[in-house]
C-alpha cells in the first residue's frame, strides 16, 4: 500500500469523522493526478463489508480495477474484480469494479443478493444527478434512511456545467483542494499559459445552459484558417511536449490532425464513437512517442491517465469552468524529466464570459501570460490590487509584464512618504508611485497648476529629485523632502487664496470631475474610481507618469 500524502490521509480521516456523525453520502474533491484511488483504495482496505466502485467508460473500470490491486497489494489482488459486460464478479470479490451503465435492474438484483455492500464509491461523481445514475444509486439503497452503508463520490469538478447542484445526491465535502493549491503544495506540475487570438468570430454562437451550442461553435472555428494558426503554434511553441488538442467535434479532431501533419507534426486522434481496438491504437501510439500531438472530442477529458503530456491546446472554447478544469488535467500528473505543463489558449472574438488558464487563478479571462506562471501573475496582481484597493484590470488584452509593470510602480514607502508629507506640508500631495509626488492647484481663475517632484538619480545625488512646476523644470533637490518644502513655500508666497487652492481639504477637490477629463481617463483606460475632481487629476497623472492605465490611491 503506497504511503498516502497529508491531504489523502486527511480525506480518509474526514470520511471517517463524517461517517460517525452520521453523513452516509460524502464528495472529495481533488483535482486530477491526486491519487484519488490511493484514497478510496484504503478506506477499501479499511472496509469490513464488500466495497462497490462505480465509473462510467471501460477505460476507467480497468483502470481503477489495476490501481486497486496495485494500492491493495498482492494478498488482496484475487479480491478484486470486474463487473461489467461478459465479466462477472464472483460473489467472494470484495471489491467490485462495475459500469454504472451495464447495472440494469436484473444485473444489480443479482449483485444485490450476492453481497450487502458498505461502501459505494462513485468516480467521477458529477454524473450522480443523471436521472439514469441516480437511479442505479436509489437501488442500491443510497437514499433509504435505513442504509448502514457509505456512498463516496469523486470529482475533480464538483461544479456542473449544467447547473445542477451535487447537493440533490450527496450531503457533505469531506475534502476539497483546487488545481492552483495542488500545484502550489508541489503534487502537481506548474501550469505555464500562452494567449494565442484568432480571427474566428464567435458572435453567431448562442451561450446554452451547460457550455455553448456545439454546431455553431463548430461552425466558427472548425475553419481551414484557425486550423493551421492552432497547428502552426502547437509546432512552435510545443515544440517535442506530448500535446493533447481539445476540439468541438469528431470533423474539427479530423481536420485539426490533419493541419498539424500538414506542417510536420506527427498527429493523430480520438473520439468516442471510435471502435475500441481502433482508439486503443492511436492511444498506444500516442503514448509511444510515434504520435506527438493527439486531438481529441469528448473522450480525454476525464479518466484519461498518462502523466508524460506536457502541453494542453485548448482549440475548443468553453463557458464551463468544469470542462476547462477537466481538460488542463490531463497535463498536471508529476512525471520524470517534466518540470511543466504548456497550456495554449485559442481565444476568438467574443463577449462570451470564456474560461482561460488566469480565469482559475481568480485572474482576467484575456490575461496574456506570455508562457509564464500563473502564480507568478496572480501574486503580481494581488500585489498590485492591495496597495491600491479598487484597481482592476482593464477591459481587452493584457500582458503578464504590464502587470508587472504596474506592480512594481506601486511602492508602499513612496505612498506612506506621500501620506507623511501631506501631514507635514498640509497640501495635497498625492503618490505617482515609484516616480515620485504630484500637486494639484485651482487657480483664482478656473486654470489648474501640477506640480511634479520626479525622481531622477540614485540616493545622494544633489539633483535625485526634480520639481516640475506647470511642465517645466525649475528645480532639483537632493531629498524629497528639500523639494516639497521648497514648492510648499512658493506657493505660499503666491497668496493666501492660491495657497488655500492648494490645501488637501481645498472645496474644489470634492465637486464633480468635469466631462473632458473623464473623457481623458477614459482614452488612456485610467483604472479607479474617478467621482471627484481631485480623484480625476490624481489618476490622470498616474497614468501620464506611468505611460498608460493606473491610479494612485
Amino acid at each position: 500500500m503506497p504511503e498516502l500524502r497529508d491531504y489523502q490521509r486527511e480525506a480518509v480521516a474526514s470520511v471517517l469523522r463524517l461517517r460517525k456523525e452520521g453523513l452516509k453520502r460524502l464528495v472529495v474533491h481533488l483535482p486530477t493526478g491526486a491519487g484519488k484511488t490511493v484514497i478510496f483504495s484504503e478506506l477499501a482496505r479499511m472496509a469490513r463489508r464488500p466495497v462497490l466502485v462505480l465509473a462510467h467508460r471501460t477505460e476507467l473500470i480497468e483502470q481503477a480495477a489495476d490501481k486497486l490491486r496495485q494500492a491493495l497489494g498482492p494478498a488482496a489482488a484475487g479480491q478484486v474484480a470486474i463487473e461489467q459486460a461478459g465479466a462477472r464478479a464472483p460473489a467472494d470479490a470484495k471489491v467490485v469494479v462495475a459500469s454504472i451503465r451495464s447495472l440494469h435492474e436484473a444485473r444489480l438484483a443479482r449483485v444485490l443478493a450476492e453481497r450487502r455492500f458498505g461502501l459505494v464509491v462513485y468516480d467521477e461523481c458529477h454524473h450522480a444527478t443523471a436521472d439514469a445514475n441516480k437511479g442505479v444509486l436509489e437501488a442500491l439503497g443510497c437514499f433509504d434512511p435505513a442504509w448502514d452503508g457509505t456512498l463516496l463520490g469523486f470529482t475533480a469538478t464538483p461544479a456542473r456545467a449544467d447547473g445542477v447542484g451535487l447537493d440533490t445526491v450527496f450531503e457533505a465535502v469531506a475534502c476539497s483542494r483546487t488545481l492552483p493549491q495542488m500545484i502550489s503544495a508541489g503534487w502537481l506540475a506548474p501550469l505555464r499559459g500562452f494567449r494565442v487570438a484568432t480571427a474566428a468570430d464567435l458572435t453567431p454562437v448562442a451561450p446554452t445552459r451547460a457550455d455553448l451550442e456545439l454546431e455553431a461553435l463548430a461552425e466558427a472555428v472548425d475553419v481551414e484558417d484557425r486550423n493551421a494558426l492552432v497547428a502552426r503554434t502547437i509546432q512552435e511553441l510545443a515544440r517535442d511536449r506530448r500535446t493533447l488538442a481539445f476540439c468541438v467535434t469528431v470533423n474539427h479532431a479530423r481536420r485539426l490532425a490533419a493541419s498539424l501533419r500538414a506542417v510536420g507534426v506527427p498527429a493523430g486522434y480520438v473520439h468516442g464513437e471510435m471502435p475500441a481496438d481502433e482508439r486503443a491504437r492511436a492511444l498506444a501510439a500516442f503514448r509511444e512517442g510515434r504520435v506527438q500531438v493527439l486531438t481529441n472530442v469528448g473522450v480525454l477529458t476525464e479518466g484519461f491517465d498518462d502523466p508524460g503530456v506536457s502541453c494542453v491546446a485548448m482549440a475548443r472554447p468553453t463557458r464551463s469552468q468544469a470542462l476547462y478544469v477537466q481538460c488542463v488535467g490531463r497535463g498536471t500528473r508529476l512525471h520524470p524529466g517534466k518540470r511543466d505543463c504548456l497550456v495554449l489558449d485559442f481565444v476568438d472574438a467574443s463577449d462570451l464570459d470564456l474560461v482561460t488558464l488566469p480565469v482559475l487563478y481568480g485572474m482576467p479571462r484575456d490575461l496574456d501570460l506570455l508562457g509564464e506562471d500563473p502564480d507568478e501573475a496572480a501574486e503580481a496582481l494581488g500585489q498590485l490590487r492591495q496597495q491600491h484597493p479598487g484597481f482592476e484590470v482593464p477591459p481587452g488584452s493584457i500582458t503578464l509584464q504590464e502587470i508587472k509593470d504596474r506592480a512594481a510602480a506601486f511602492d508602499p514607502l513612496r505612498q506612506d512618504l506621500a501620506a507623511e508629507l501631506r501631514a507635514i506640508s498640509g497640501n495635497g500631495w498625492a503618490s505617482l508611485g515609484r516616480k515620485g509626488l504630484c500637486l494639484h492647484i485651482l487657480g483664482k481663475s478656473g486654470g489648474l497648476v501640477e506640480v511634479e517632484v520626479l525622481e531622477q538619480g540614485r540616493p545622494g545625488r544633489k539633483d535625485r529629485w526634480r520639481v516640475i512646476w506647470a511642465g517645466k523644470q525649475v528645480a532639483q533637490f537632493s531629498t524629497v523632502e528639500a523639494a516639497v518644502e521648497a514648492v510648499d513655500h512658493e506657493v505660499d508666497r503666491r497668496g493666501p487664496a492660491f495657497a488655500a487652492a492648494a490645501r488637501d481639504d481645498a472645496p474644489w477637490r470634492q465637486r464633480p470631475a468635469p466631462a473632458p477629463l473623464l473623457d481623458e481617463l477614459q482614452r488612456r483606460r485610467a483604472a479607479g474610481d474617478a467621482r471627484t475632481w481631485g480623484q480625476a487629476l490624481q489618476l490622470l497623472s498616474w497614468a501620464r507618469a506611468h505611460g498608460g492605465s493606473g491610479s494612485p490611491r
